[in-house]
């Protein structure tokens, strides 16, 4: 396991960094990229699910959607997943496309502080960055495209109310399709 001061390095080392600069072949950091990186920076033998361990322990993996709305609008998103999100699966069948789960957590204990934006595939892959956070931040561009990957596919996000829909990025590409899960505007970052 790592140290608390070796678990706080590895935070800053991954702020605002992608695995391709560290020779990585994954477009955003994944648990199998964060475990190499681990095992090469810190020459630690851990196995995947101990490095699955600090994804759980950062707020990281699947979670239902009820769980990513304020507690004023539970109902609404229950409503939506009846009635939307079937809809948005059976386009992302047609086009072959990967649905997937946008939101944002706040890492506690790091100075400077964290946040973890992250994306849960449908199928549970979970995809993710660390940034800085500052006074209402944007949904991070990089991070949208970086998840259509360089083949280029088409994804359907689902983004929570993590971020307002004015902080959304603005003309991307057709293959990334923006879908807001219901909000009334109170942020659910953790």
């Amino acid at each position: 396991m790592l140290s608390r001061e070796q678990e706080l390095e590895l935070i800053d080392t991954l702020r605002g960094s992608y695995p391709d600069a560290f020779g990585l072949d994954e477009e955003l950091w994944t648990r199998q990229s964060l475990h190499t990186l681990i095992q090469s920076r810190f020459e630690l033998p851990l196995d995947a699910g101990a490095v699955g361990a600090y994804l759980r322990a950062w707020g990281l993996g699947p979670r239902e959607p009820r769980e990513r709305a304020c507690g004023l609008c539970v109902g609404a998103v229950e409503r939506w997943v009846r009635t939307e999100y079937p809809a948005i699966t059976r386009a992302a069948q047609e086009h072959l496309a990967e649905v997937y789960w946008l939101g944002r957590v706040r890492l506690r204990g790091t100075m400077p502080a964290a946040d973890v934006v992250s994306a849960v595939s449908s199928r549970g892959r979970v995809r993710f960055m660390i940034t800085t956070p500052s006074v209402d931040p944007p949904l991070p561009r990089d991070f949208v495209l970086r998840l259509s990957g360089d083949e280029q596919r088409t994804v359907h996000l689902i983004v929570d109310g993590s971020w307002p829909r004015n902080e959304w990025p603005r003309r991307l590409p057709r293959r990334i399709v923006l879908h807001p899960l219901p909000s009334c505007g109170r942020a659910v970052a953790a």
